[in-house]
């Protein structure tokens, strides 16, 4: 498998991928799978923006699982003050966080409409500065238009992202409800023409003059966000020590945890499939991911 660079209309990445809007392209029903509580806030609405160390190989429908990570309190607060603060910057006020954080379901789906750098994205002028403020990985997934299962499935995770099993997916897609998000954005493609236009490398920007001021406050719930997903940097090294170059191209055994421990600039979100490395017919997925 081919890695870097833009893969053409499927993805951003090095894997080429679903290029429908529904997901339902070449390789099937794409998934991924994530920590709580960062997979409840993407499905709802809250989190607009999925950070990794590696660009999306997908656009279209993605949808969402949780893993079988119970999340603990600390960890909650956390990242509901982080965005609780950013929305803030927004004059948003008065978030409905999730009421739980299930493990072990499939959560519902978002649709990836274009990756950015995070460079780009800080600097990006045309959307709210909520959505800015995201940009705390190397690679920033776009998503738009939350919908979430009425009664989530139960279901086992897998790394990387991978094939949604097909009765699963025919469940599951007919019990989708569509969410209204604090904050919804639509983001703007650079070639309206071309749905893969939003990539990384797209944008042009001034850095010096297009940089975000942040609050004490904010700062704050950054440094927050940032330290919840350091709970899994024991593991996070333990993999990459356990992976050899040739396993780095087939698996993603260190690919969802936060890019903090991966080097990359602050994470606060963390997507460490805590499943064991099995997956379903054909993935998608990448050696090192962030978030």
């Amino acid at each position: 498998m081919r890695r870097g660079g833009y893969s053409g209309r499927g993805g951003f990445g090095h894997h080429s991928s679903s290029s429908s809007s529904d997901g339902r392209g070449y390789h099937g029903n794409p998934c991924l799978t994530m920590h709580q509580p960062w997979a409840s806030l993407l499905v709802h609405g809250i989190k607009r923006v999925e950070g990794r160390s590696w660009p999306s190989p997908i656009t279209g429908r993605l949808w969402i699982h949780a893993a079988s990570k119970v999340p603990d309190p600390d960890t909650i607060k956390a990242m509901e003050d982080f965005y609780r603060e950013i929305y803030a910057v927004d004059g948003i006020t008065g978030i409905n966080f999730p009421q739980h954080y299930p493990v072990s379901r499939l959560l519902g789906c978002v649709e990836v409409v274009g990756c950015l750098r995070s460079q780009e994205l800080v600097c990006w002028e045309d959307v709210p500065q909520s959505v800015r403020l995201e940009g705390l990985t190397d690679f920033c997934w776009l998503c738009e238009n939350p919908q979430k299962l009425v009664v989530p499935f139960e279901m086992r995770g897998y790394q990387g992202v991978y094939n949604l099993e097909r009765r699963i997916y025919d469940g599951a897609v007919r019990g989708l409800t569509p969410v209204q998000g604090p904050l919804p954005v639509k983001f703007p493609l650079p070639d309206p023409r071309d749905r893969s236009s939003l990539k990384p490398g797209s944008l042009t920007f001034d850095a010096p003059k297009s940089a975000l001021q942040k609050s004490p406050s904010v700062t704050a719930a950054i440094a927050g966000a940032r330290a919840a997903a350091t709970q899994f940097s024991k593991k996070d090294h333990n993999a990459a020590a356990a992976c050899t170059s040739h396993v780095r191209e087939q698996c993603s055994g260190n690919g969802d945890l936060p890019s903090i421990v991966q080097g990359s600039t602050a994470a606060y979100s963390q997507n460490l499939d805590a499943e064991p490395l099995r997956r379903p017919r054909l993935e998608y997925g990448a050696s090192s991911r962030w978030h």
